[in-house]
């Protein structure tokens, strides 16, 4: 089974004539997924060509692409500045799910999306995230789409190259993915663990999860207490960031031990409190997933 998309979506993709909506708007196109519309201001009526020779029309609006193509979801390729509207735009048109890749929002216009999308009841992934994909139906974002394969175990992940290293690793050990969702690595995010831990709780279809964190906040610590009193599935973490000296941020903008919380030993000993089977590097994520599904790890 999915989470979140699956053949049947509908996309549109906000900045589809930029070099970014472009090149990956191609690339959704080559794996299959349905990609209805595009959005550029002062563009619309005009059409966009795919490598593939796929024409998609191209609105001013949100409000314009859904209410011509039924499109139920977006991705945002449009630069910072723009990024949080953009978004808040595509919930106003009545879209429950944006996936939103740009990297350099503000905070600020970050924290102004939470009651936004609240109020709408819009679930935002990202920002700065790859996105996510439902192998062989739906890709949702930057990822490579080749490295997938149709699966029960589902993947979610602050840090998008993890993800990438993760699914590699379980498709070469024949371990197909359900849905992987990468929630970006900003302070202020539209998802966290628990939320996509939750999904793939109700989803029949994942029998297992692999979860990517990293230092700074409290995300893995609150997913582990949520994990602990819900979760029955067995989950296998990796923490990015162990070595990571105090206040200095390592790689992404969330990513950062201040106070002294938020540091990898916190987060592993919360993760292995609630029964989690931990690896300490990231090559190793494969082998105690399949070792965790043969009966032979924790």
């Amino acid at each position: 089974m999915s989470v979140l998309v699956d053949r049947n979506t509908r996309v549109v993709v906000q900045g589809l004539t930029g070099s970014a909506g472009t090149a990956h708007g191609n690339g959704m196109l080559e794996y299959g997924t349905n990609v209805v519309a595009g959005v550029v201001p002062g563009k619309g009526g005009t059409a966009w060509e795919s490598a593939q020779g796929v024409k998609v029309p191209v609105f001013h609006s949100c409000f314009d692409a859904v209410r011509e193509t039924g499109a139920n979801a977006s991705i945002v390729f449009v630069p910072g500045a723009f990024a949080a509207d953009s978004v808040m735009e595509a919930a106003a048109a009545g879209l429950k799910l944006v996936v939103c890749i740009t990297e350099g929002i503000s905070i600020l216009d970050e924290c102004r999306l939470r009651p936004f999308l609240k109020e709408t009841g819009t679930r935002m992934i990202g920002p700065n995230c790859p996105g996510l994909i439902t192998p062989e139906e739906c890709k949702l974002g930057i990822m490579p789409g080749y490295i997938h394969k149709k699966g029960d175990i589902g993947l979610v992940s602050r840090s998008g190259t993890l993800t990438y290293e993760a699914v590699w690793q379980l498709t070469n050990l024949g371990l197909g993915q359900s849905t992987c969702v990468g929630i970006g690595g900003d302070p202020v995010q539209g998802t966290d663990f628990v939320d996509v831990l939750k999904y793939f709780h109700e989803d029949s279809g994942t029998r297992a999860v692999a979860m990517i964190g990293e230092i700074g906040g409290t995300m893995e610590e609150e997913a582990a207490s949520w994990i602990r009193a819900n979760l029955k599935k067995p989950v296998v973490a990796f923490i990015g960031g162990q070595t990571a000296p105090p206040g200095k941020r390592m790689g992404h903008a969330g990513a950062i031990i201040q106070g002294g919380k938020g540091t990898a030993a916190e987060k592993y000993a919360a993760l292995r409190e609630a029964g989690v089977t931990c690896v300490v590097g990231p090559a190793d994520i494969g082998r105690a997933m399949k070792a965790v599904l043969d009966g032979k790890g924790r």
